[in-house]
């Protein structure tokens, strides 16, 4: 299985910070915040992986280069301006191929075994889902005890930025045009195609400066 991790973004949220550095190359814990995907990803076995570019794209490529140091091996998707999570992922099928990925966002971190994720089989998607952070208390979709993820409850859990998606899910939007994966996602869940699992474990989005701090505490056992 091939992966994709979202890195095109301007984390404008994250600024100053991300002023003058791409976000995905904040450090965490003495490493850039995407090496800790690299590294969790190599550990699974998936090490060929996609990366799309955007905002300081030279950056990010001069400080992963191919990849080989983190034992993966590392294919850029550029884009001009960022085209949203699906306008990204659609652009990035040449380099994706036909076959299943694994999707992270680039500015989660997350402790789940990758490799523990079951096969899509039927499924357009597989969605990682978490308990509700403060900052999204309302949550995203709802999973029922058969592990099918719904949106007729209100009892909801809140996207983690991983999934497996098949390439059909995104194929029939057109190129180089932005575009949000919700609504697909959304319409795949009423088609009842997509599955889920509960993460119990560590999972933080580091979306600002304060969080990105206190995951750096966390990971350094201060």
């Amino acid at each position: 299985m091939k992966a994709m991790i979202l890195a095109a973004g301007m984390g404008t949220r994250m600024r100053p910070l991300t002023d003058h550095c791409p976000k995905p190359l904040l450090s965490v814990a003495d490493k850039p915040l995407i090496v800790h995907h690299l590294e969790r990803l190599a550990t699974a076995g998936i090490t060929d992986i996609v990366i799309n570019v955007s905002y300081r794209a030279e950056q990010i490529v001069e400080a992963l280069g191919d990849g080989q140091r983190f034992d993966v091996s590392l294919a850029y998707s550029h884009e001009t301006t960022p085209l949203e999570t699906a306008g990204g992922i659609r652009h990035a099928l040449p380099l994706l191929g036909e076959a299943p990925f694994l999707l992270i966002n680039g500015d989660v971190w997350c402790d789940i075994a990758l490799e523990t994720l079951p096969e899509l089989k039927d499924d357009l998607a597989h969605l990682v889902l978490v308990a509700n952070p403060d900052h999204h208390a309302e949550g995203d979709f709802a999973l029922d005890d058969a592990g099918r993820v719904r949106l007729d409850s209100t009892t909801r859990l809140t996207y983690a930025g991983l999934a497996i998606l098949d390439p059909a899910l995104v194929a029939s939007l057109p190129d180089n045009v932005p575009a949000k994966l919700a609504p697909l996602l959304r319409e795949a869940i009423a088609s009842q195609r997509v599955g889920g699992t509960h993460h119990r474990g560590g999972w933080v989005d580091v979306g600002t400066p304060e969080r990105l701090e206190t995951l750096d505490t966390r990971l350094r056992g201060i």
